[in-house]
């Protein structure tokens, strides 16, 4: 039996992706976006860990 597809070679399909390339070091979207909720919930923890200095007097 003889095939008459041609024979596939490994390489480059051609097919772009649609994710754009980012920057080496520069961090995604998602990455910022659970930084900056870290973030924010540092600062409510630290405003809440602060004594009240009006208490102290």
């Amino acid at each position: 039996m003889a095939t008459t597809l041609p024979r596939r070679t490994p390489g480059e399909s051609g097919h772009a992706s649609g994710i754009p390339d980012r920057e080496h070091g520069v961090p995604s979207r998602e990455l910022r976006e659970r930084a900056a909720g870290g973030w924010d919930r540092f600062l409510r923890r630290f405003a809440n860990e602060q004594p009240d200095e009006r208490a102290e007097t």
